[in-house]
């Protein structure tokens, strides 16, 4: 890649508008993983679809964003980081508009997939830029600032899509999108500093295939096996087929090419592969709350998405308000003491909720969501650092597309993993008999809304007060709830398990930043 403006160089004021460019062409990126999930029926409805097909609208995203990142070091390191950047903002805006404005089903996926394409070239880029843009002392705290945006999206976009379908304006999820990709744009033509493309970089198309193919039915399997289940035929072959390219892929990248799509070597660097390893865990540990919580107010409580979404804010505010101090904690001690005190409320927070029953007091989750925020803000930012900090900084666009996709995948498949411990818990016969129970859930009732698994057995609705189901209603809902509260309890034993691997990886990361910032600058180059 051309040559940079070192960060020591570059004005304080410089490098904040690099930061307020990056998290206005990334924050959007990441709302869309889950904006669009509460308007899923709405456009069942509107289009006239089927389920499978009006499933492709959230998984054409997924997978269209796995594909395009081990793309994004190349077109980076070939076309220069600033311009490609600006242009995937940008195409991400025009993206958004085109699927709002989609006549029908089958053009709102293809537009889903532009936008998710240009998503998976902006974010790993938008890492890269904001890195570089600030000296060694002062990336933690940067980074944990751009972390706000990372964790306040996710739990902002179901509230806002909730607020957006319940107002009958379910196209704006997609328009909103447009003023803040027309911002981002300008913003990153202005203050991002420019960085020129290199001839010399080589495309990698033997790459491209077999991550394309691996990348693509190994995210397409997971985001099938949460309805499906692991054992359905088209999961199976997706997730064998994925397999076998991305093994195909590791055999190229390694042993064929020199310029490879993705550099695999870099988990040859202990320091590497021990925080990218954390990383991959941690997603797992981390945002199996954020999938797992909705599940339990809306299906267990009776709470409506909206609901679920603000009664997620706890998690959104804590984790804000932790994650820029992690940053600036990081720059002083190190990743292991966070990771540490991180990781360990992790495990014991994750242990709480595995307790959870249908009377659990609401004031009780939300203070159990606050502390679970304040391990995410502690957390997710500093393995992403330490990955940046061990590789040579001409190298850092490259890293920075190899961490963002396989967490992607990991992310995906964890997931569907939760999902299926959730389901399985639930025994089929319980399953056909609330197939039967639910034309009863109405009688009586003047609302939609209907809380399942009350105290003793009873149904409850928001404003008419109790109404007793009829026996034959009554026993498999009983059932159910029991079955479903021990899903919910398995899924979370897990993710516990999972928080204490993280903490076994987060104690093997570096202790001091000083160590890290000498080897890197040991390993930088300035040939390209």
């Amino acid at each position: 890649m051309g040559p940079q403006v070192p960060a020591a160089e570059v004005s304080s004021a410089a490098r904040w508008k690099v930061l307020a460019a990056v998290v206005f062409g990334v924050f959007m990126v990441i709302l869309d993983t889950t904006v669009i999930n509460v308007a899923f029926k709405t456009l069942q409805e509107e289009y006239a679809a089927d389920l499978n097909l009006t499933q492709w609208v959230l998984s054409v995203y997924v997978m269209a964003l796995g594909i395009a990142t081990p793309l994004s070091g190349f077109l980076g390191d070939r076309f220069g980081e600033k311009r490609v950047f600006v242009a995937s903002v940008f195409t991400f805006g025009l993206s958004s508009l085109l699927c709002g404005v989609a006549p029908n089903l089958g053009l709102l996926i293809l537009f889903r997939a532009l936008q998710g394409a240009a998503g998976g070239i902006a974010t790993p880029l938008g890492t890269s830029l904001l890195y570089k843009a600030f000296p060694p002392e002062d990336r933690g705290k940067a980074m944990g600032v751009f972390g706000i945006a990372l964790v306040a999206a996710p739990a902002l976009g179901p509230i806002l899509g909730g607020w957006l379908v319940d107002l009958g304006h379910w196209r704006w999820i997609f328009y909103i999108n447009v003023p803040i990709a027309i911002v981002g744009t300008l913003l990153g033509s202005l203050w991002l500093p420019a960085s020129s493309g290199s001839r010399s970089a080589r495309f990698d198309p033997l790459g491209l295939l077999f991550s394309s193919v691996g990348f693509g039915s190994l995210l397409y399997a997971a985001s099938r096996a949460s309805s499906l289940g692991w054992t359905a035929p088209e999961v199976v072959w997706f997730f064998v087929i994925g397999v076998v390219a991305l093994v195909i892929f590791a055999v190229v990248e390694l042993l064929v090419v020199k310029e490879p799509l993705l550099d695999l070597r870099l988990f040859g660097n202990g320091a590497f592969l021990v925080a990218t390893l954390t990383g991959w865990v941690s997603v797992l540990a981390l945002f199996g709350a954020e999938f797992l919580m909705p599940l339990y107010l809306q299906v267990l409580r009776g709470r409506t998405a909206l609901e679920a979404g603000v009664l997620l804010l706890p998690l959104a505010l804590a984790s804000a308000v932790a994650t820029p101090v992690s940053g600036r904690l990081f720059d002083r001690i190190g990743a292991r003491p966070l990771a540490v005190v991180g990781f360990g409320l992790l495990a014991i927070n994750t242990w709480q909720f595995s307790h959870l029953t249908p009377e659990t007091p609401i004031r009780t989750i939300q203070w159990l969501l606050a502390l679970r925020g304040l391990a995410l803000g502690l957390t997710v930012q500093i393995t992403m650092l330490v990955s940046l900090s061990v590789v040579p900084l001409n190298r850092t666009a490259r890293a920075s597309s190899l961490v963002n996709a396989t967490r992607q995948v990991v992310q995906s498949l964890g997931v569907a993993l939760l999902a299926t411990i959730l389901v399985s818990a639930i025994s089929t016969s319980t399953s056909q008999q609330m197939a039967g129970a639910e034309r009863f859930r109405g009688e009586g009732v003047t609302e939609e809304r209907v809380v399942l698994c009350g105290p003793d057995g009873v149904a409850t609705t928001g404003t008419v007060g109790r109404v007793t189901l009829p026996p034959q209603a009554l026993g498999p809902i009983r059932t159910f709830c029991a079955e479903y509260t021990q899903g919910l309890e398995n899924a979370y034993t897990f993710t516990f398990y999972a928080s204490l691997v993280a903490l076994a990886l987060g104690a093997m990361m570096p202790g001091w930043p000083g160590k890290v910032e000498r080897r890197e600058a040991l390993q930088v180059s300035t040939a390209d």
